[in-house]
């Protein structure tokens, strides 16, 4: 009997990648409005006092402890199936070191760099990688696709594009290395035809192990004491249950139904789906320059993904 854990590696395009997935829009999309909720409720906590180090904790101290039971029930000694060396790869390239790359580039350079760098260089580089190791296509209504979201994410950004130091460059190449991982873990993970699951549980369990011992010691839990209960409460549930496990889950099965550079799209839209999700959380409305940047985003998916088709060009 085949394992849950993991399918056939994958070398070339599946017969779902050869045409459009609804359900991989939807999980894809789903993925992306739960990483919105993320950033959304970590704008929110900066009010109370939290920062990345804190939201990274309690992310991966809950996805930890949401997946382990089922890898203890699943191949344990094999994490589940994955097997150690790939599973350490996959939390290396979407854990720890991925979250603190985007945390500390902001420290060095502006939101707005963060916002087109860091999903600018996931799209391009996993589209790249998509062409080398299983020879997907790149036709031109993709690539059009995919510059249009880079339009877009410029729009979405404004004024705070043009803000630069001479400290800039440092945060802009960890929002640049933080694209690169996220392009690796997409690919690594088709690649080795690892099941949603078992990528979730790897990379959660492995990340929960090397961040909150740290944390515990070198930060400790008092800030979370002087927190109200119900913020607290919706903090685990956004930044652990739905943006550490369920997005993961959903974006993996996307890479699965739409191939590595489709899926790739869907943490580009991130951005755009914190401006919206953080609408009720802050307060903060879009201006008509980002309300703009929203509109061309989405014309870029709907055109990389091609359910919007240009003439004479094929996707």
């Amino acid at each position: 009997m085949r394992s849950d854990a993991t399918t056939k590696p994958v070398g070339g395009l599946s017969p779902h990648e050869d045409r459009l997935s609804p359900l991989g829009i939807v999980l894809g999309c789903s993925a992306a409005l739960f990483w919105g909720g993320y950033l959304a409720m970590s704008r929110a906590g900066v009010s109370l006092g939290l920062d990345g180090y804190d939201v990274a904790f309690i992310r991966f101290a809950v996805c930890g402890a949401l997946m382990l039971p089922w890898l203890l029930f699943n191949k344990p000694l094999s994490l589940g199936g994955v097997g150690w060396g790939r599973g350490i790869a996959l939390a290396m390239s979407a854990g720890p070191v991925f979250v603190l790359l985007t945390v500390a580039g902001y420290f060095f350079a502006p939101l707005a760099h963060g916002a087109v760098i860091q999903p600018s260089t996931s799209m391009v580089a996993t589209a790249a990688l998509a062409v080398l190791m299983f020879g997907e296509r790149v036709g031109p209504a993709r690539t059009l696709g995919l510059a249009v979201v880079v339009v877009g994410l410029a729009v979405v950004s404004g004024q705070g594009l043009f803000q630069a130091s001479l400290e800039t460059p440092i945060g802009d190449a960890m929002f640049a290395a933080a694209g690169l991982l996220w392009a690796f873990f997409t690919v690594l993970g088709k690649r080795w035809g690892v099941s949603p699951v078992a990528a979730t549980a790897a990379v959660s369990v492995l990340s929960c192990a090397v961040i909150v011992p740290a944390y515990l010691v070198i930060v400790g839990l008092s800030k979370f004491a002087a927190l109200p209960w119900e913020y607290l409460l919706a903090q685990v549930l956004v930044q652990g249950a739905l943006a550490g496990v369920a997005a993961m889950l959903c974006y993996t099965r996307a890479v699965q139904l739409l191939g590595a550079g489709r899926a790739a799209i869907f943490p580009a839209l991130v951005p755009v789906t914190a401006i919206v999700v953080g609408i009720p959380l802050t307060g903060e409305f879009p201006t008509p320059l980002q309300f703009a940047g929203l509109a061309v985003v989405t014309l870029g998916m709907l055109v990389a993904l091609g359910v919007v088709r240009i003439p004479k060009l094929r996707v």
